[in-house]
């Protein structure tokens, strides 16, 4: 007996199972079983266990087997093998839970707008709350599509318990311990890639619902010919499409949320012959420090005014006072704060939420160094090469003070969620950048004149003119020269920019001197993780070569 049959029958011995129920009645059995409360605004507000902040990386474990093993770059940190054995254990206690709690709540929904490639997603819950969640984030179910998809004998299930907890004693020796507990994990965000089955145990983080789906479709797309990107996507009014890829903190979500320009979506997305196509029916936005003002689009999705069973947007571990008014300046509870909503909550958004073939790839980085210029152009060799370095900065311990910014690579822009051999996806977006003359842009939206504690942060709306820019076409036949350290192009204009002196970082520096120094430094890193990660994964030459001279 197959496990999605196992699931089935314990789902259909269960009395009580809320099937697709409308979205007001998961909004108002969300409300009911105290899994949120209702803001001022109508959105609802949860708050999750300090272990469920954000992802866990630690515990997001992929089944190894000897028939797929060799698909999977185990090298990663971020792929993290679990044997079959210990999945299964995991499995029977979720089935277990699944048939003892006293309400299941299921939704059918699909991932992907492009019909060819959709992937119907069965989810179980034992909490509306993450049923709510999947009607915010997935597409509607489309009995006709699940026909006609490529993966139409390839439903994927997942089981949703983000409250309860594996017992470490049963598991001590198969899963890890948890420094922070003191003793064996209690959580596991698995994923049985070939049975197709997710297991969302002990994480009340709505991130780790999406991320495992997005995890998913990174896995099975390349083998039917279709790219799969960490990006937000959007559309001209000249039909000219743009994709604009970034790690979390680069702007991604901000960019792309633009009024003048049609939104695909703001996070996940495939390019296969037909063009671009979003995954996701709607966004999960980073909400700490949001401005009105400068990100319109982004609060009024979340915080317009609205019948409470007509909103549904869902705001995560947001500081809220008890008149149900937001602090989305108070970090206390987390830094990560987030909100979910629908796509059509959005004032300029493609239905369809597909389009054209890019003209138009933007890499984001917050380099907190200061030495990235705020844009350059890339060629085909040098687009490849940040794709697989996906440089950015996080800063650690910024609440003490000035402190030194930690350089991050995760390739592709989005690591964690790329299980598949690096060449796969490095080779796959070179093919179709020559074939579609697409035009690639890195874009600085970290720091400028000095690193983090001594420049400031580029500001939005400049950075808003080159990236318009680039995105109209503008900057295509602008004349650029080479930066000498980190060998891209930059424009030696830029239009609708008043200060062309600041295309070049080293002018925004006082210290020239100290710029150089930084450079340097940040060059070298780009070295030693490029030789570490792939000094031996067969990337050529003329890849290899783009690396900046440190």
């Amino acid at each position: 007996m197959t496990l999605q049959k196992r699931i089935e029958d314990t789902v259909n011995s269960r009395g009580n199972v809320s099937r697709n129920i409308p979205r007001s009645d998961m909004i108002r059995k969300s409300v009911d079983r105290g899994e949120a409360v209702v803001s001022a605004c109508g959105c609802l507000s949860t708050w999750t266990p300090p272990e469920s902040t954000g992802r866990s990386p630690k515990d997001t474990l992929i089944v190894k087997r000897a028939s797929s093993q060799d698909t999977i770059d185990w090298t990663s940190p971020n792929n993290i093998p679990v044997d079959e054995e210990t999945f299964n254990m995991v499995f029977e206690d979720a089935l277990e839970r699944l048939a003892e709690v006293p309400e299941l709540f299921t939704t059918d929904r699909l991932v992907g707008a492009d019909p060819a490639y959709a992937l119907p997603v069965h989810t179980i819950s034992d909490m509306a709350l993450p049923a709510l969640f999947t009607d915010n984030m997935f597409r509607p179910w489309n009995s006709e599509i699940t026909e006609k998809t490529c993966f139409r004998d390839r439903h994927f299930t997942l089981l949703v318990l983000p409250y309860h907890k594996l017992d470490p004693e049963k598991y001590k020796g198969r899963l890890r311990i948890d420094p922070r507990l003191g003793h064996t994990s209690t959580m596991m965000v698995g994923m049985d890639l070939d049975r197709s089955i997710g297991i969302v145990y002990g994480s009340a983080y709505g991130g780790s619902v999406k991320k495992l789906i997005f995890t998913v479709m990174n896995y099975i797309l390349p083998q039917e010919g279709i790219l799969p990107l960490h990006c937000s996507a959007n559309e001209g009014d000249n039909g000219r499409s743009a994709l604009l890829l970034g790690l979390s903190g680069t702007g991604k979500t901000t960019l792309s949320a633009d009024a003048s320009r049609a939104l695909l979506g703001d996070d996940e997305h495939g390019w296969g012959d037909n063009g671009i196509a979003n995954f996701e029916n709607g966004c999960y936005a980073k909400l700490i420090d949001l401005n009105a003002v400068k990100e319109p689009e982004i609060y009024n999705a979340c915080f317009h005014k609205d019948d409470w069973l007509d909103h549904g947007s869902i705001t995560e571990n947001t500081m809220m006072y008890p008149d149900g008014h937001f602090d989305l300046f108070d970090n206390r509870l987390t830094p990560n704060s987030r909100g979910s909503y629908p796509l059509r909550y959005l004032s300029n958004i493609k239905e369809a939420s597909v389009a054209g073939h890019p003209s138009t790839i933007l890499f984001l980085t917050a380099d907190a160094n200061g030495v990235i210029p705020p844009v350059s152009k890339l060629n085909k060799a040098q687009a490849m090469f940040w794709f697989l370095m996906g440089y950015t900065s996080k800063l650690a311990g910024t609440e003490t003070g000035i402190t030194e910014p930690v350089t991050v690579f995760s390739r592709f822009f989005g690591e964690p969620f790329m299980p598949r051999n690096p060449d796969v996806y490095a080779s796959m977006l070179g093919e179709r950048l020559e074939k579609h003359d697409t035009e690639v842009y890195l874009v600085n939206t970290g720091w400028s004149g000095g690193p983090y504690g001594v420049g400031s942060r580029m500001d939005l709306p400049l950075t808003r003119i080159m990236v318009n820019a680039a995105l109209s076409g503008e900057l295509r036949d602008i004349s650029c020269h080479e930066d000498p350290v980190f060998r891209v192009m930059v424009p030696d204009s830029c239009p609708g920019l008043q200060d062309n002196s600041i295309l070049n970082p080293v002018n925004t520096w006082y210290d020239k001197e100290a710029y150089r120094a930084r450079a340097i430094k940040l060059a070298a890193e780009f070295r030693a993780h490029f030789d570490k990660a792939y000094g031996n994964k067969g990337i050529s030459e003329e890849i290899a070569g783009e690396c900046p001279r440190g």
